[in-house]
């Protein structure tokens, strides 16, 4: 299976998608399914994800019925964060055959907090001590409120999944949260070894926007680089990870225990259907990366994907060329994943409110 052939580089397959139907086996795509016959090993949620979940399907009804006296953010937390620690007790035997690298599920702290470092901090301890799993990971958005607030979760011996990562450079900026983190907690005297991260880097919706731009454009030259961006942009984050993995200062760390946080590729669903279904995985394959996709690009993974082994490490060079093109071309990727980042942390509170709106709804009915 194409999956096993991915996972034997050591890219770990994640399933962006998560609900009761999937975690009870009631979904022909069930969880438990993924696990045995696809080589799933890890979950990822979104507040978009939830909001799909509990407002398309009946299945949360009757316990919304049941806390009709709770606020609707007291009810979502109770809801999402139930489904989440069922799917933390799914994934136990992968995270504990992994040694914790594995078999991780993640929710995201309150999209609405993004910009408020002490208030992602609370949440984000909360949601930690309410899943009461070892295998969860807390999401938190990479703004620059988010940097502190990764950097404290994490040296408070929280696993982090830091979200919402366009640009390399605020890429850096994450990974140096979390090493900051590390070293917090190892001189707070905890077992740093217990402690995983995974850094979210967006990438479909690199290709959206650059394309758009290069069409404006319109030249040979601008056509030639469509649908290069997101991949490029991946490539030389990766090449940052391999650069901060190597250097002086970690290998201490690693020394006592740590493990490297990882670089996750995040939206990797395609958007435009010019291009083939699977390239943000199959391109994307390298050691000690995970691959997050939803339902849809799994599928079609497994059914047509073509295995073509370590796709990131030979493409560092080319990859350079490309962006420096889309320079010379007049699109500033740097403006463009800046304002990605404000349109997600923008996208991700609209769903969360609209969750919010109908378990009022449904409450008061």
């Amino acid at each position: 299976m194409i999956t096993n052939e991915i996972a034997g580089i050591g890219t770990s397959i994640w399933l962006d998608d998560l609900s009761r139907a999937k975690l009870k086996g009631m979904d022909p795509f069930s969880l438990p399914a993924r696990i045995k016959n696809s080589g799933v090993v890890g979950v990822t949620t979104n507040p978009s994800i939830f909001n799909s979940a509990i407002t398309g399907s009946t299945d949360y009804a009757a316990d919304i019925s049941s806390m009709k006296l709770l606020s609707p953010e007291e009810i979502v937390k109770k809801l999402t964060t139930d489904d989440v620690r069922d799917a933390c007790d799914l994934f136990s035997e992968i995270y504990s055959k992994t040694a914790g690298v594995d078999g991780r599920v993640s929710i995201e702290v309150d999209p609405r907090l993004a910009h408020e470092t002490e208030a992602t901090i609370a949440e984000g301890k909360s949601l930690w001590a309410v899943v009461d799993r070892p295998n969860l990971m807390i999401k938190v958005p990479a703004t620059l409120a988010g940097l502190p607030a990764i950097t404290e979760l994490i040296a408070s011996g929280i696993s982090v999944n830091v979200t919402l990562i366009f640009s390399c450079k605020r890429y850096e900026e994450v990974i140096d949260a979390f090493i900051s983190g590390i070293e917090d907690a190892h001189q707070r005297g905890l077992d740093v070894s217990k402690i995983h991260s995974v850094a979210s880097f967006f990438i479909s919706r690199i290709d959206t926007a650059v394309d758009q731009q290069l069409k404006g454009i319109g030249t040979s030259s601008s056509s030639e680089l469509l649908g290069k961006a997101a991949i490029a942009n991946a490539v030389l984050a990766y090449e940052l990870f391999i650069s901060k993995s190597s250097s002086p200062g970690w290998s201490k760390l690693r020394e006592v225990g740590a493990h490297m946080q990882r670089p996750l590729w995040a939206s990797t669903g395609v958007k435009d259907p010019a291009y083939e279904d699977t390239r943000y995985v199959t391109q994307l394959v390298a050691p000690n990366t995970v691959n997050t996709m939803p339902q849809s690009t799994l599928d079609a993974l497994i059914d047509h994907g073509k295995f073509q082994g370590d796709t990131i490490s030979p493409a560092i060079a080319e990859s350079h060329q490309v962006l420096a093109k889309l320079s010379a071309s007049g699109v500033s990727l740097n403006s463009i994943t800046d304002q990605l980042e404000i349109d997600g942390v923008a996208a991700f509170a609209k769903a969360w409110q609209a969750l919010l709106d109908d378990v009022q709804k449904a409450r008061t009915a």
